[in-house]
């Protein structure tokens, strides 16, 4: 009896293993493919260790040398207890390269989950599934709104005040360098649109489609130079100036005096008595846009028929005056800005009626047509300043477009509000590392996401190891690929400099020095002729190219 159900054990492991030198002999068998350039014979590489992400190991040197991902991950307050939770640097080095590949929702990252040779890069075992990122995040950034006893309530707070801790030291750490020199905040707000039941999905200002339910991020931005100080996600209804205020005090109160902004800029939404008497009582310079209400279009009415305009360059026309609305402390210092507009228009009526007209509005020396904007500050620069710090404010927007389409701000959306608030702070960090890293790349001028990363980041490399030596062969397949190895030359030029300049230096002390390196190249590469406007008004070390 034994004997029988022996034999007929070895049997069923015989007809398996057949089966299997059978499938994998089926699968060493070329695949033909016929396409319009002629026939392929396809077959799949199931041992051989590659990634699309080839340049990846650059950009992990610049990592290496500046401390900050290992920095990051020391620094992370998250502390399973469980043996088959995964480790910290796993979680982190998912998420990291997740928001790197532009990736915006976490299920996207069982797209990465094949690569065995990114995790290898950033000393990782492997790269965590999408609910596993989701359960660590969780953890990290508990729920607040779950309905809990005190204690439970107050482990998780504490727990809170932990992660905010972290991101605030890392984002800080990102950002210090480029405060030491005079530079402008910029503040505004983007709308995130939402499509399940959120917590926070309100219904509020959302110009992009009305009715939809949204997050609102409120954002202080380092003009100019495009690096995210911080970002804070709130409910759809929360997109007024007094919602930014307390975020915007806080930040500015915890920079030493040297390090705090030479002015704060903003739109239209800041322009109102609570934003400027809190910055005031501060001893903070401002500049903000005021609403076109009956009191403003009075003062330029008067300043019109006055005629005291002055040129202050790109075809703007610019006077000031003193200006005290109804709900003023006082009569604060206005601007006005106006710039006539040439081109042939057209104006349409009745959007909404099929039957909608549409009427051209030819040029004619007869009919002046303006574009104006009040502008209001404390600020003490010449009015020749104003006219470009107005035009500058409109750099900040492109930077909002960029995180919001191309890093992730719109989407890594969860139904609680702190891992939202979590995941845009951690965007935002990764976007100032990359922004960093692609200066070194490409002093001269900004490169958006859309062309650094095929650029900087894409490419394919396979893996050998012998000897105990990795080597990687890198293929690119990229137009410019002589362009790509000199910024990578460049890359690999300021990492050597600091790393033959400092090798003593603790890791944090040399990514200050790398700063400094970079910001030395950026300096470098501007125009020998500084702008007469420096002359007038703070111009960010950095500059605006």
């Amino acid at each position: 009896m034994g004997e029988m159900a022996f034999e007929q054990r070895a049997l069923v492991k015989a007809v398996e293993t057949a089966w299997q030198e059978e499938q994998q002999e089926r699968a060493a068998e070329a695949l033909r493919v016929a396409t319009p350039g002629g026939r392929f014979h396809v077959r799949w590489d199931e041992d051989g260790s590659a990634t699309a992400l080839g340049q990846l190991v650059f950009f992990g040197e610049f990592l290496d040398v500046s401390g900050l991902f290992a920095r990051w991950v020391d620094g992370c307050p998250m502390a399973y207890t469980s043996p088959n939770a995964p480790a910290v640097v796993n979680v982190l080095g998912t998420w990291l390269l997740s928001i790197l590949d532009g990736q915006r929702r976490y299920a996207h990252v069982t797209g990465l989950r094949g690569d065995e040779v990114a995790p290898q890069i950033l000393g990782m075992n492997k790269i965590v599934s999408d609910e596993s990122l989701r359960r660590a995040l969780a953890h990290l950034a508990p729920d607040q709104s779950k309905r809990c006893g005190e204690q439970e309530r107050a482990a998780r707070a504490a727990q809170l005040a932990k992660s905010t801790a972290w991101m605030d030291t890392a984002l800080s750490e990102s950002t210090r360098e480029a405060l030491r020199s005079p530079w402008i905040l910029d503040i505004d707000t983007t709308i995130k649109l939402l499509y399940g039941h959120q917590a926070g999905a309100e219904i509020g200002y959302n110009p992009t489609k009305p009715g939809r339910p949204s997050h609102t991020l409120h954002t202080y931005w380092i003009g100019n130079v495009r690096l995210v100080l911080d970002v804070e996600v709130q409910g759809g209804k929360a997109s007024a100036a007094k919602h930014s205020l307390p975020r915007l005090c806080l930040l500015i109160e915890r920079l030493a005096p040297e390090e705090r902004p030479t002015l704060v800029r903003g739109d239209n939404a800041f322009g109102n008595e609570g934003v400027m008497a809190a910055l005031e009582a501060l001893g903070q310079r401002y500049l903000f846009k005021l609403r076109q209400t009956a009191g403003v279009k009075r003062l330029i009415e008067r300043q019109w028929q006055q005629g005291e305009w002055q040129d202050v360059g790109q075809g703007f026309d610019a006077v000031e005056s003193q200006l005290r609305l109804s709900g003023w402390r006082h009569a604060r210092r206005v601007v006005v800005l106006r710039r006539r507009v040439k081109d042939s228009l057209a104006a349409e009526t009745n959007r909404e009626d099929p039957q909608q007209e549409l009427h051209f509005i030819d040029s004619s020396d007869k009919v002046k047509r303006w574009e104006y904007a009040v502008l209001v500050t404390n600020a003490d620069y010449a009015l020749e300043a104003f006219g470009q710090l107005y035009r500058d404010r409109a750099d900040c927007e492109n930077g909002f477009d960029e995180l919001k389409n191309h890093w992730g701000w719109g989407g890594y959306t969860t139904h609680d509000m702190e891992r939202c608030n979590l995941s845009a702070r951690a965007v935002a960090l990764i976007y100032n590392w990359w922004s960093w890293y692609v200066r070194l790349a490409h002093p001269k001028t900004r490169l958006e996401a859309i062309t650094s990363r095929p650029m900087l980041l894409s490419g394919v490399a396979r893996l050998t190891q012998h000897a105990g030596q990795s080597r990687l062969l890198l293929t690119l397949s990229h137009a410019a690929s002589d362009r790509i190895k000199e910024m990578i030359a460049n890359i690999r030029g300021g990492l050597e400099h600091v790393l033959a300049t400092a090798p003593q230096l603790p890791t944090i002390d040399r990514w200050h020095a790398l700063v400094r390196y970079i910001v030395s190249q950026i300096l470098a590469a501007r125009p020998k002729n500084p702008s007469p406007l420096s002359l007038f008004a703070p111009r960010l070390a950095l500059g605006s190219g």
